[in-house]
């Protein structure tokens, strides 16, 4: 893996838009992916559609999106984690994910096994060192 940290983060983002058209039948509205340490944490905007908006005015129907939202992504968990790992070469240890019915916004966490930001670290000081 000789790409820069933010090529990497740009191609999480963009297989993780594929993934939620392929497996959710659409993509959210905007992408960003952040590697930190062992952690890959990606945000996701413009994850509701305006029924679900009107369904969040009351708690109850808040806390049904959050579980259907949150029961889907689970359903679709492997498919997640191979993306990381074709993409980092890190396998994940854990994830967390929530959705906030207020904005429509997604966070993602995928807790790796390796710090990831360390390894891609050391392997742009091994080629630095090369030259």
């Amino acid at each position: 893996m000789n790409k820069s940290k933010g090529a990497i983060e740009s191609e999480i983002s963009k297989a993780l838009t594929r993934w939620e058209k392929d497996f959710l039948g659409r993509g959210s509205v905007s992408v960003k992916t952040d590697i930190l340490r062992d952690m890959i944490i990606v945000t996701l905007r413009g994850i509701l559609t305006p029924a679900e908006y009107a369904l969040c005015e009351t708690k109850e129907g808040a806390i049904s999106i959050k579980r259907l939202r949150s029961d889907l992504i689970e359903s679709g968990l492997e498919g997640l984690k191979d993306i990381i790992f074709s993409i980092t070469g890190g396998k994940v240890k854990s994830f967390h994910t929530d959705i906030s019915t207020l904005t429509g916004e997604r966070v993602m966490v995928f807790k790796l096994f390796n710090d990831i930001e360390k390894t891609m670290q050391e392997r742009i000081d091994e080629i630095k060192g090369d030259l």
